[in-house]
């Protein structure tokens, strides 16, 4: 008699990003998590969500999202203008504090993001399991301390506060420019092409699936 096979429950990945902000009519963002929308591998589906990039209201969409797709894994995808590459975020900090204002004309200054939140979550993605991963197959990468104080901080830190106590791995990436939008700026920013930052969040949901415990080694910053 043919023992039962036992199938591996899927888990559900819920990847967002952004809409073009600050005059932009594009966002790194979500052209790569959207491509990703609907993506499967072994053990895992992809679902992609649009955020707003005002404050309060990105995450409001981002818990109805949750709420929705009760998810598993929870990335929040950014635009990092000026990056030259894929950067995990470490660390999300309890505060807005605007150089410019959102799409909705908002621009809050030293506000916290959650009056009764600590200072800082850190994220439980596998980030040095992630960048390690991505290094070997030749995308730069990188631990970042810091995912700013405009609206992609205030997801990131949204994300985490919502997501204590819940059995949910949580975090954040910054990807750089498209090429198209550093050559229409005069201080030519790096770039990476659409292509190669989808490939790279496909290798960080994969990692990210398959790793419980992250991987141990330098990624500091000296600065």
């Amino acid at each position: 008699m043919t023992a039962p096979t036992t199938q591996v429950p899927t888990r559900t990945v819920l990847l967002t990003g952004f809409e073009p902000f600050n005059g932009a009519a594009i966002n790194p963002s979500w052209e790569a998590v959207r491509a990703l929308d609907g993506w499967s591998g072994p053990g895992f589906a992809v679902v992609a969500r649009q955020l707003p990039c005002v404050f309060g209201t990105a995450l409001d969409v981002l818990r109805e999202s949750i709420a929705g797709v009760k998810p598993d894994i929870v990335i929040a995808v950014g635009q990092a203008g000026g990056r030259s590459e894929i950067s995990l975020e470490r660390v999300a900090i309890n505060v807005d504090d605007a150089s410019i204002r959102d799409n909705a004309g908002n621009q809050p200054v030293d506000t916290p993001i959650a009056a009764d939140g600590p200072a800082a979550y850190f994220t439980t993605l596998p980030v040095k399991a992630i960048v390690k991963a991505l290094r070997l197959r030749g995308f730069p990468s990188g631990v970042s301390q810091t995912a700013g104080t405009f609206v992609c901080n205030h997801v990131f830190y949204g994300l985490m506060h919502h997501a204590v106590g819940q059995p949910v791995k949580a975090g954040f990436i910054h990807v750089p420019f498209l090429p198209e939008q550093a050559a229409d700026r005069p201080e030519r920013p790096p770039s990476m092409a659409l292509r190669d930052i989808v490939d790279a969040l496909r290798i960080a949901v994969e990692v990210a699936v398959v790793t419980e415990t992250d991987t141990a080694e330098a990624g500091g910053a000296t600065h």
